[in-house]
């Protein structure tokens, strides 16, 4: 079994965007995220621990300029956390192994995938294209990786 956590290496590794993300509870400008047009089949890691988050099957687009997912690929890998932050109620998204702090949550998803949204920034995120996951210890999750995206938000 893969051990997956946050280490001082990996948090040294971490770009000054993707350490005000994971570990300052930041936000990447809506429209900027390396991943938001990404349509390549694989997964997304946590950039830290290198946990599995999302699949490529499971992104959508959502127009609100950040990655959005229906589902995590592994829902013990993500907490959920009350943010009364900004002056309203969400609920942040967290790695559970990493701790890093991943985006938020939202009930206005696609309705027929499961009614959810989930709002990422990049900077939290690894990538792993599908060619390459069975060499990254990543094969597990290949039956959750299709050729074709999901990308109209419907």
């Amino acid at each position: 079994m893969v051990e997956y956590r946050k280490t001082p290496e990996a948090i040294s590794a971490l770009t000054p965007e993707q350490y005000c993300v994971t570990q300052e509870n930041g936000t990447e400008r809506p429209g900027t995220g390396e991943y938001l047009n990404n349509k390549q089949p694989g997964i997304y890691v946590d950039i830290v621990s290198g946990e599995p988050l999302f699949a490529s099957s499971d992104k959508f687009e959502s127009g609100c300029g950040w990655p959005s997912f229906t589902k995590p690929i592994e829902p013990a890998n993500i907490r959920e956390l009350r943010d009364a932050s900004h002056g309203m109620i969400r609920t942040e998204l967290r790695s559970a192994h990493g701790d890093s702090h991943l985006g938020h949550v939202f009930p206005d998803g696609p309705v027929d995938r499961g009614g959810l949204r989930y709002c990422i920034n990049s900077a939290s995120l690894r990538f792993i294209r599908r060619e390459d996951m069975e060499a990254e210890g990543y094969g597990a999750y290949l039956d959750q990786v299709s050729d074709t995206l999901k990308i109209d938000g419907a």
